[in-house]
């Protein structure tokens, strides 16, 4: 109901500071990886009808968004960066050989990413 609250939080965060960090870091992987599980997420919740356009916002309540997100957005988060650490060492491993990967490609396995954890934990 609310897991998409961790990553939403930590793609808006990366998103201000991705300026400030090296472009060896392949940041904007992790931006497509993120943001493309939030694209998901967020209209699958509404298709749900777990998130609503009126308040309270969330069907389940307030007193059950924290729970969700701890219990379900933040290990979703950590699987997306533990992913993104995985892309960048090989890109670092092989560095002298073209390691390009697409935008979209990535917003898809992110998303791939977050349903897999979402199906695991919730």
């Amino acid at each position: 109901m609310a897991c998409f609250i961790a990553p939403t939080t930590a793609a808006i965060i990366v998103t201000v500071a991705r300026k400030k960090i090296p472009p060896y870091y392949h940041i904007k992987w992790l931006l497509a990886l993120l943001w493309g599980g939030v694209a998901w997420l967020i209209p699958e919740h509404i298709y749900h009808g777990e998130v609503v356009f009126y308040p309270p916002f969330f069907t389940a309540g307030l007193h059950g968004i924290i729970p969700e997100v701890l219990q379900v957005g933040i290990p979703m988060t950590i699987a997306v960066i533990i992913v993104w650490l995985v892309l960048v060492a090989a890109a670092t491993f092989f560095k002298e050989k073209k390691f390009q990967l697409r935008f979209v490609h990535l917003m898809v396995v992110g998303a791939v990413i977050m349903i897999f954890v979402d199906k695991i934990f919730a």
